[in-house]
């Protein structure tokens, strides 16, 4: 599905509009627009959080090449020129991680940006010679249950009845699910188009969604992403849509469900891809494959399905003088495994392998574009520090952290404030086994870990895995 699948002549004027007068406002100081994509709970706005303070404060970027070479002057927050969307809510956010009793941040509910003004010194003498440059960094945040959305642009409202009923039947029964399936089943072939009936299968629809993605199931592939997360269009009649038997296509009440998906695609969809993907430079992946491993081999097999096809809809590609002007491109893409710290550092690349599996068709189809790539295992903020547990003559490696309330390990039901010494289990030697029948859910147990306690007398920010190479990747070059 090329992006070209899923625009409009007058999408790709606006975006190529948009391109041309950032590209002349941007001459003196370079504007990088960063994406930040991932999932539900794959960690967007705690990554963003991190990556904020660790730029404000780079003591700990030991691996991201200007601080590391004494060029990095500082950053800054700095006004967006954009005041329509509103601003990241970034101190907010870190508060909660550093309070008396840290937390993590809420969950992102609407679109929010941010912009760092970053200074450093240029390797090239002819730039540097004019003085410390700047580099403006643009972020964006958005819930991940919007991503669903994108690949609904090359699909038909018929085409995605098919698919969201096969889904429903062959995915992990549910009483949602059949009741949602009942409710369909019993429309009438010729049924009118009923405000009431449309409430009644949009809410089964709805019910079915929400029950497929709690954790004992943990399926991605939910379109559409509104319905998991509306934000400010909670009861509107554009949400009020469910799918039907395409053999019901001649129904008023199927032309009536037809208009509404149609409209929201037309009126939703393609205004948040055209706005705020259209015209990334960079892109990271955040994906929490371990969730998925928790529930077992469908929910690797769905995942994989979804983040396959929400990334179908990116602009990938090298750039060049032309492209910045009509039709920019992502020509730098991290897929990062998140949670990091939540298996020991022994299985990091077990865990970064088994990211390159989920993503390997997305991977190809980059790298082919002219996009370079790279997988990373990562911890935006690390909750858990390594250990040894001893058992009779022999040690193994552990984690030691708090879960989260209500985590259960061995019928034993945290209470949110207990530490403990654990042995995760050891990721399997090849990546290609979780996506098989024989991976059985149970086999591995990652808990969720509340947030480390900050020291109250360190000025350092709060600790990372892998965080200053994932900055490198995502901007280094553009600070040489």
């Amino acid at each position: 599905m090329p992006p070209s699948a899923i625009t409009t002549i007058g999408d790709e004027l606006s975006i190529a509009l948009g391109n041309l007068t950032q590209s002349i406002t941007s001459l003196n100081a370079p504007v990088l627009r960063l994406g930040v994509t991932g999932l539900s709970r794959a960690g967007k706005t705690i990554f963003i959080t991190s990556l904020i303070e660790n730029l404000l404060k780079p003591e700990r970027l030991t691996a991201f090449a200007p601080v590391a070479q004494g060029r990095f002057l500082g950053a800054q927050l700095v006004e967006h020129p954009d005041r329509k969307t509103p601003r990241f809510a970034y101190e907010a956010h870190l508060a909660a991680l550093r309070g008396e009793t840290p937390a993590w941040p809420q969950s992102t509910r609407q679109i929010s940006q941010i912009r760092l003004a970053l200074r450093y010194e240029s390797q090239n003498w002819l730039t540097n010679w004019a003085g410390p440059a700047t580099l403006y960094l643009d972020i964006v945040d958005y819930p991940g249950e919007w991503l669903l959305d994108l690949p609904l642009l090359s699909l038909s409202y018929a085409e995605w009845c098919t698919e969201a009923l096969e889904r429903a039947r062959t995915a992990h029964k549910t009483p949602e699910s059949e009741a949602f399936l009942e409710a369909v089943a019993n429309v009438d072939e010729q049924a009118n188009a009923d405000e009431g009936l449309a409430e009644q299968l949009s809410g089964a629809f709805k019910a079915y969604l929400i029950a497929a993605r709690q954790d004992k199931h943990s399926l991605s592939t939910l379109p559409p992403g509104r319905f998991l997360m509306p934000g400010d269009m909670e009861g509107a009649p554009a949400l009020t849509f469910a799918p039907l038997d395409p053999q019901m296509a001649r129904a008023p009440l199927f032309a009536l469900m037809q208009r509404r998906y149609d409209a929201y695609l037309r009126e939703v969809v393609r205004p948040f891809f055209r706005d705020h993907f259209a015209r990334l430079d960079r892109q990271i992946v955040l994906v929490d494959a371990l969730r998925a491993l928790n529930t077992g081999p469908e929910a690797m097999n769905d995942l994989e399905t979804a983040l396959t096809s929400v990334l179908e809809a990116f602009r990938l590609g090298a750039n060049s003088p032309w492209t910045w002007f009509i039709g920019r491109r992502i020509d730098r893409a991290l897929f990062a495994a998140t949670k990091a710290d939540h298996v020991h550092h022994t299985s990091h690349d077990r865990l970064e392998a088994i990211v390159e599996r989920l993503l390997q068709r997305a991977a190809q189809r980059a790298r082919f574009a002219g996009t370079l790539t790279r997988s990373l295992a990562i911890a935006a903020v690390r909750a858990t520090k390594e250990g040894m547990i001893d058992e009779g003559k022999q040690s193994f490696p552990c984690l030691i952290g708090t879960p989260q309330k209500g985590e259960v390990l061995d019928d034993t039901i945290y209470a949110g404030d207990e530490e403990i010494a654990l042995f995760p289990g050891d990721l399997p030697e090849k990546p290609e086994s979780v996506f098989q029948p024989q991976f059985a859910a149970g086999q591995l147990n990652f808990l969720r870990f509340n947030p480390p306690k900050p020291d109250p007398d360190s000025k350092l920010p709060l600790p990372h895995i892998r965080m200053d190479q994932a900055i490198d990747f995502l901007i280094g070059d553009w600070m040489k």
